[in-house]
C-alpha cells in the first residue's frame, strides 16, 4: 500500500493561470505546488464537491473507499474485487457505495478532475477506464503526455475537447478538490490507500472473500 504523507501535494499549475499555459511554457520540475493545508486556507467551500454514490440510499451498509487514481493496489481492487461488490451487494440494494478520491499526486488529481467532468452519471463510468489503462497513462511519459492520455479517456466516454479543456483549466475546482480530499482524510483518519470504511469502521485492503464475510455480518446473514 502507498502511505500518505503529512501534507499531501497537488499540482497548482491546474490552479494558477490555466492548465495549458503552464504545461507549455514550463518544465515539469518548475510546476508550482499548493499544499492541502494552503487549499485549506484558501477558504474554499468544499461543500461544491458532489460525493459519487452507488447504490440504494437506504442500504442496510456503508462503505466508503478512499482511493487514488494512481495506486496500483486500487486499480487491482477496482479491476477485480469491486466488479464482484457492485454486482453481489451494490446492485442488489444492500450496500451504499461512496467513492472519494485521495490524491498523492497532480496526475491522480488530473485524473479525478477528468472523471468528475461529465457528472455523477458517467463518474464510475470513466474512473473504470482510468483504472483499467492506469498502466499505460501513468507511464505515458511527462506531463503533457499524461494529461494526453487522460484526454483521451475522457474523448472515449463521450467528453469533448471544449469540456475536457474546461474542466482541467478550473484551478478553482482543482484547490476545491484537494481541501475537500483534505478534511476527508483527516476526519476519517486515512492513512493509506485503498482504505474504506464500513458502517462507520475503518477496514484496509482485503480480498473480495474477506468483504463478503464482512458485508454479511453487517448485514446479519
Amino acid at each position: 500500500m502507498s502511505r500518505i504523507a503529512t501534507v499531501i501535494c497537488a499540482a497548482a499549475a491546474v490552479a494558477a493561470g490555466g492548465y495549458w499555459l503552464s504545461l507549455q511554457n514550463s518544465p515539469s520540475s518548475a510546476y508550482p505546488l499548493v499544499s492541502a493545508a494552503e487549499a485549506q486556507e484558501a477558504d474554499l467551500d468544499t461543500s461544491t464537491i458532489i460525493e459519487m454514490v452507488q447504490g440504494a440510499e437506504d442500504a442496510p451498509v456503508e462503505i466508503i473507499e478512499y482511493a487514488s487514481y494512481t495506486c496500483p493496489h486500487c486499480a487491482n481492487f477496482h479491476n477485480d474485487a469491486f466488479k464482484k461488490l457492485k454486482k453481489d451487494f451494490i446492485d442488489t440494494g444492500k450496500v451504499k457505495f461512496i467513492y472519494r478520491e485521495v490524491y498523492f499526486d497532480r496526475y491522480g488529481l488530473w485524473a479525478s478532475m477528468v472523471a468528475r467532468c461529465a457528472g455523477p452519471e458517467k463518474f464510475f463510468g470513466i474512473s473504470d477506464l482510468i483504472y483499467e489503462g492506469q498502466p499505460e497513462w501513468t507511464r505515458a511519459g511527462g506531463p503533457a503526455e499524461i494529461v494526453d492520455e487522460l484526454r483521451k479517456i475522457g474523448r472515449l466516454a463521450g467528453i469533448d475537447n471544449d469540456q475536457l479543456d474546461a474542466c482541467l483549466q478550473d484551478g478553482t475546482r482543482a484547490q476545491t478538490l484537494v481541501a475537500w480530499y483534505q478534511e476527508n482524510a483527516e476526519r476519517d483518519g486515512i492513512q493509506a490507500t485503498p482504505s474504506f470504511i464500513v458502517n462507520g469502521e475503518k477496514v484496509e485492503n482485503q480480498s473480495y472473500d474477506d468483504f463478503k464475510k464482512l458485508i454479511e455480518a453487517e448485514l446479519g446473514s
